[in-house]
């Protein structure tokens, strides 16, 4: 049976649309395409798998497709280009609609790109992991990464649908789908307690691709992300709270390389290191902190730091993250499971026995 969820933006409003085989949903598919333009993105893993059920569902329309090569070491501006030139090259318009056929890298480059062309045309996601079924392909961020930061480079621009088709996990190997687990985690510890007691006792039928209960957490999570993306469109509040765990995460990534560890495992380690955090400044208990690496280790996530990265590395990239506002870093801690907060008022010197004891723990 389909879901359909709405992201409630009023004129830029758009549905979600979540259930098996939906790829082959041809009418579901073409009732959100503007002309008879497309642009199908896809990459080298993802399109040898999905591409020509997708290209049947277009049948009638004029269709161009560029393959991408696929890891987040090819979310740049020069791989970017390569979309820009398949438009270009076949003289598609401003009623030309992209699709996004992958996972986020795909969605988010597609996105940007959607963006720029001609100042703005239409874009479809269409996520085929579990990460960009919950997170990525929901909300309207788009960009690409740059050396010095993760999607440093980006905009706002939101699609006119999300297809998540479940059937497209079957393919997902073990790593890629725990990483897309600690985003449905961080929407427990965010603001959804019962959500995060409900993995704490499915967490196993995840793993083994239970569909029931992989639609029930993708619904879940995108139900939370939508409230909160209409709630704040552009992140000039509430919205930053979908960033737990992402300053230390994407300091993860960047120092370690991107692509070395992935989005997910990157945000678990963040969440634990947020959790100690906020233990620390007397906000939740080691009791919470211990019930959380729990299940970050049951889903099959890393719990600890880098051992490449030392405290000062990890604080020169945070410092730089799209998070700091008037020199001043914000993060996002917890008051508990399921209550989080954001906050720049918060001791450094604690941040510091945080970041020490994460590096203590990985030697």
């Amino acid at each position: 049976m389909m879901k359909t969820l709405t992201v409630d933006l009023g004129d830029r409003s758009y549905p979600i649309y979540i259930g098996q085989n939906l790829l082959s949903n041809a009418t579901l598919l073409q009732s959100h395409i503007v002309g008879s333009e497309v642009l199908v993105v896809s990459n080298e893993t993802v399109a040898p798998l999905y591409l020509e059920r997708v290209l049947q569902s277009l049948d009638g329309k004029n269709i161009k497709k560029v393959i991408l090569p696929d890891g987040e070491c090819y979310k740049n501006l020069e791989v970017l280009n390569r979309i820009f030139d398949a438009l270009l090259e076949s003289r598609f318009g401003r009623k030309v609609t992209l699709v996004a056929l992958g996972g986020g890298v795909v969605g988010d480059m597609t996105g940007f790109a959607a963006a720029c062309y001609q100042r703005g045309v239409a874009f479809i996601q269409i996520p085929t992991t579990l990460l960009s079924q919950v997170d990525s392909s929901v909300g309207g961020k788009t960009g690409v990464n740059h050396p010095m930061g993760k999607n440093m480079i980006g905009a706002f621009h939101q699609p006119q649908c999300v297809i998540a088709d479940t059937d497209t996990l079957n393919t997902l190997d073990e790593r890629q789908l725990s990483s897309g687990l600690a985003e449905v985690i961080k929407y427990g510890l965010i603001n959804d307690k019962p959500l995060f007691s409900w993995l704490e006792k499915n967490i196993e039928k995840l793993l083994a691709c239970d569909h029931q209960a992989l639609a029930y957490a993708i619904e879940r999570s995108c139900q939370d992300k939508a409230k909160i993306v209409a709630a704040d469109e552009r992140e000039g509040g509430v919205r930053a709270l979908l960033n737990l765990g992402h300053t230390f995460g994407h300091a993860i990534e960047t120092g370690m390389g991107y692509g070395a560890w992935l989005h997910g495992e990157a945000v678990a380690v963040g969440m634990l290191m947020a959790a100690d955090l906020s233990m620390r400044m007397g906000w939740v208990t080691a009791d919470d902190v211990h019930q959380i690496d729990n299940l970050l280790d049951r889903a099959g996530l890393p719990t600890r730091a880098p051992l490449e990265m030392t405290k000062q590395h990890f604080l020169s990239l945070m410092s730089v993250d799209k998070k700091v506002e008037d020199g001043h870093l914000r993060l996002v801690l917890m008051r508990g499971l399921g209550d989080s907060t954001i906050s720049s008022d918060f001791s450094y010197e604690l941040l510091e026995e945080t970041l020490d004891a994460h590096h203590a723990i990985s030697a």
